[in-house]
């Protein structure tokens, strides 16, 4: 099985950001990245009992400071780090490979606060446990 959490600590291996969170980011503090189950459409997978494999639907929030070059070139650079994987272990789980879901970091504005906020989308195809 794959958790956020192995996420999360996955992602803390590329070093980006001070605060790392799964859930709710918590007094959203600056550069900080905050890992999420992503359901916003159905990836094509094999079905029935024979598939090898499932999809874990992630997106990732950059929420960093209120300098807005400083979040775009932050978020992109986790955008490439994610992009040069071709498989990896998460914990005790294989991922076979991962796919982004658009071209590059979403923009996605400023909180109430003023901190600019990029979101990356991803899903891992991971091996199934059996």
């Amino acid at each position: 099985m794959l958790y956020l959490s192995d996420v999360r600590d996955w992602l803390k291996s590329f070093g980006n950001a001070e605060h790392y969170y799964i859930g709710k980011l918590d007094n959203k503090k600056d550069k900080s990245i905050g890992v999420y189950q992503n359901n916003a459409r159905a990836p094509t997978k094999a079905i029935g009992q024979e598939s090898t494999y499932e999809v874990k639907q992630i997106s990732v929030l950059v929420h960093w400071n209120k300098n807005a070059k400083e979040t775009e070139q932050t978020a992109f650079e986790l955008y490439e780090k994610i992009r040069a994987v071709s498989s990896c272990d998460l914990g005790s789980t294989h991922v076979y490979f991962i796919t982004l879901n658009h071209a590059e970091p979403i923009d996605v504005g400023t909180d109430d606060t003023g901190v600019y906020e990029r979101v990356i989308e991803f899903n891992l195809y991971y091996e199934r446990e059996v």
